[in-house]
């Protein structure tokens, strides 16, 4: 299993321990945590197709506002809880967020109308927005340079393993459609809020809280795992965590790193979001004589096999990182397969008549493929800032919050629900953000070798260690 720890020499029985804890008890935490928001993010597109639209009578872009009012809180709650992460112990943060919003949630099933769906959603997003952002940071002082992009992108595929089950979900759930005098829909909610309190709870006890910070409810972790912890921080050129100052504030936004990282974030991130529609478009679909191509119970299944091929590519993309130690040919590699869809589906959906539908079966399916980028664009940071923990939460939260704040009025101008499938500018405007990735990935590649890591290699020097103690990555600059 040497591919997955990142191992390259024998390692001490210590440290070897000290990374298969982390991965029993963080990475679980932090994976089962990214299900379950999954499971509560995509059941509000199941409970859509399950009865929800009817109830309510949501016969506009309500489902488009359910998004965007969840986003709008995401993006403005995000920055301040990547701060507050560096002053309040993680455990208690995450998991006590956590555990709010399955309380919110499990108050979706008591709606009657939209604007009630409107203000829970709000507050959902401002719980939710803490927990993916917050977990990568802290992959980046428990994990090294070559451990690290596998356990962002195994986390990462945690959000199409939420899909799946959201799916699986959706698909049984009208089997309970009546029970205890509430629609089948309605118990997506109730189901997901009481897994969702469950595992909140556990997360007090199984967050190590941070190297030098460790959490004493944590009774797996000892006081010899911080220690190492802070030797390996210190081995691989990592400075260890402090608290967010203004200081700190000052110079990760004075600088340009935070602005490319967020800008590139978004555009791979946006240009790759038209696979969300694939329920959408598959209800829209008719038979001959008017009836639904697609039964409800199919139309929240059949995404599930594009989830699954998430899952696979998700892991394949973050291994090779790790092992080929290249994070930008991952991303333009991705960035190429992305357009492929973007082109198909841009023909597809001005003239349907033009091309069989199986092109826009295959296309949504291969749009699962390109979706790994986000952990090698975070590992890469990790890789660009090793002695600045501060600009690393913060650009991390900026990345995150840029693409909630674009995304909270982009989807509804580019992906309608009132318009799918047909979308006029959705498909048209992936492709060119596709373009802008692939350009931004090879810029930031030239600069990071011919610049970031040659300071980086002086600092260590500065400092009386060899570059390659510092960065393992700095083995090969060509990558």
């Amino acid at each position: 299993m040497a591919f997955w720890s990142g191992r390259r020499n024998q390692e001490g029985d210590g440290e070897a321990a000290l990374v298969r804890r982390l991965d029993l008890f963080l990475l679980t935490f932090g994976c089962l945590s990214q299900v379950i928001k999954y499971l509560d993010q995509q059941n509000i597109n199941n409970a859509y197709v399950s009865g929800m639209k009817e109830d309510l009578e949501l016969y506009g872009d309500e489902l488009n506002y359910f998004t965007t009012y969840f986003n709008i809180a995401y993006g403005l709650m995000l920055i301040p809880s990547q701060v507050i992460l560096t002053y309040v112990r993680p455990s208690a943060w995450l998991s006590g967020l956590e555990i709010v919003w399955g309380l919110l949630t499990g108050l979706v099933a008591t709606t009657s109308n939209a604007r009630q769906v409107y203000v829970l959603r709000f507050f959902l997003g401002l719980c939710e927005s803490s927990a993916w952002p917050g977990m990568m940071t802290l992959f980046m002082y428990w994990y090294t340079p070559t451990e690290l992009a596998k356990r962002m992108g195994f986390y990462h595929s945690c959000q199409a393993v939420g899909q799946m089950i959201s799916g699986a979900l959706g698909a049984s759930i009208v089997r309970l459609d009546g029970v205890a005098g509430l629609a089948g829909w309605r118990w997506l909610f109730v189901i997901n809020a009481l897994i969702t309190i469950v595992w909140g709870l556990a997360g007090f006890f199984m967050i190590p809280d941070l190297p030098n910070r460790p959490n004493r409810l944590a009774s797996w972790f000892r006081r010899s795992h911080a220690e190492l912890a802070m030797d390996r921080l210190a081995r691989h050129g990592r400075s260890e965590p402090k608290q967010m100052t203004l200081t700190g504030i000052r110079r990760t936004f004075s600088g340009w790193v935070v602005y490319f990282i967020a800008t590139l974030y978004i555009a791979t991130v946006l240009g790759t979001t038209g696979y969300s529609y694939f329920n959408l478009f598959l209800r829209s679909l008719q038979k001959e004589d008017g009836s639904p191509r697609w039964s409800v119970s199919q139309v929240n299944s059949i995404p599930i096999a594009g989830s699954a091929i998430n899952v696979v590519f998700v892991w394949i993309w973050a291994i090779l990182s790790d092992v080929l130690q290249t994070r930008w040919r991952l991303i333009v590699i991705q960035a190429c397969i992305g357009i492929i869809p973007c082109i198909v589906m841009s023909i597809w959906t001005s003239h349907p008549l033009s091309m069989a539908i199986s092109g826009a079966y295959a296309s949504y399916f291969i749009s699962y493929t390109c979706l790994g980028t986000a952990p090698l664009i975070l590992s890469w940071v990790s890789d660009l800032l090793p002695q600045d923990p501060e600009a690393r939460s913060l650009i991390v939260g900026v990345s995150v919050a840029g693409y909630y704040a674009v995304s909270a009025w982009s989807q509804v101008l580019l992906w309608p629900a009132s318009q799918a499938p047909y979308y006029r500018y959705g498909w048209e405007s992936a492709f060119l953000l596709l373009l802008l990735t692939i350009a931004m990935t090879y810029l930031l590649h030239r600069i990071d070798v011919g610049y970031l890591r040659k300071r980086g290699a002086q600092e260590a020097v500065s400092r009386g260690e060899t570059p390659q103690a510092t960065d393992p990555l700095l083995g090969d600059q060509s990558k």
